[in-house]
């Protein structure tokens, strides 16, 4: 017998009153998230580098890489809301950043943004989480467990998050939910640059619907059970599981796809790729 999802997750939360944050409340991500809390009578506040004037919720301007800005941001949130039950974590950077390259300007950028960001965040609203029993919840990425080629700093960056999840969870697990959930590919602004930078992925994953995160972030929020991993679709439930039992298989699948591409051409005229190219696009 198959159980519905509620009753596996020992029912579901009302979301009506809920006082939560959420990060990158701008983008794609982060707005539909903000819209499906509020439109169920939850009180969001946003934290984002760029406001916009039609977000669906009040948003702070806030550079998560700012050590002085995050504690007073989150402070006049937490103020706002009177309190805080919930924090999404959803802030998130890409660009390109072979392994084989030195790390730059851009692989600073996605530690900073990626890793520390979700710090300074999560360390200011630790206090009044505790107080609550409230939850976080993280949006990592299924590279967390199955990294791609050409996206390392990506890639590290969500793997150390996933990292940070667990050594928050036995510092205040007894007092706060934390939840990472794993997006697959999502048509949004995040790919521009690598694909600007001749290093598109399109060929090594597939897209998936934004509703299905959006439902994976509300299912680690409110449902009774506070889970600890949660993919996003049942394809990415395979994957994660391969990744993380059968890491050998994922590898080879991966190394296989990688060298078919640039034997294709998609990385011609890259120079972040042309590594890859040259020990590969021949077929050697």
């Amino acid at each position: 017998m198959i159980l519905p999802r509620s009753l596996l997750d020992g029912g579901r939360r009302d979301a009506r009153g809920l006082r939560v944050i959420v990060t990158g409340a701008s983008g794609t991500f982060g707005r539909a998230i903000c819209a499906r809390l509020s439109g169920l009578g939850a009180h969001v506040v946003g934290l984002d580098a760029a406001p916009r004037e039609d977000d669906p919720v009040e948003v702070l301007a806030c550079d998560l890489t700012d050590d002085e800005r995050v504690p007073e941001a989150v402070a006049e949130a937490v103020g706002r809301l009177g309190g805080l039950d919930l924090l999404v974590n959803n802030a998130g950077i890409g660009g390109p950043a072979p392994a084989e390259i030195p790390p730059g300007a851009e692989v600073r950028r996605q530690l900073d943004v990626n890793l520390l960001g979700v710090w300074r965040v999560t360390a200011a609203c630790v206090e009044a989480l505790v107080a609550s029993r409230g939850r976080v919840v993280m949006l990592s990425s299924r590279m967390a467990v199955m990294q791609l080629p050409l996206a390392a700093a990506y890639g590290a960056s969500k793997r150390a998050l996933v990292a940070y999840a667990d050594a928050l969870r036995m510092e205040i697990g007894t007092h706060v939910g934390v939840t990472c959930v794993y997006p697959s590919m999502v048509r949004s602004p995040i790919h521009d640059s690598t694909a600007a930078a001749g290093l598109s992925l399109e060929g090594m994953s597939r897209y998936e619907p934004l509703e299905g995160v959006v439902d994976a972030v509300l299912r680690a929020a409110l449902s009774r059970r506070v889970h600890r991993d949660l993919p996003t679709t049942a394809r990415g439930a395979v994957e994660f599981f391969l990744a993380r039992h059968l890491p050998a298989v994922t590898d080879r699948i991966i190394s296989r796809t990688l060298a078919a591409r640039a034997r294709s051409g998609a990385f011609e005229g890259a120079g972040p790729a042309a590594g890859v190219v040259r020990r590969l696009g021949t077929g050697a």
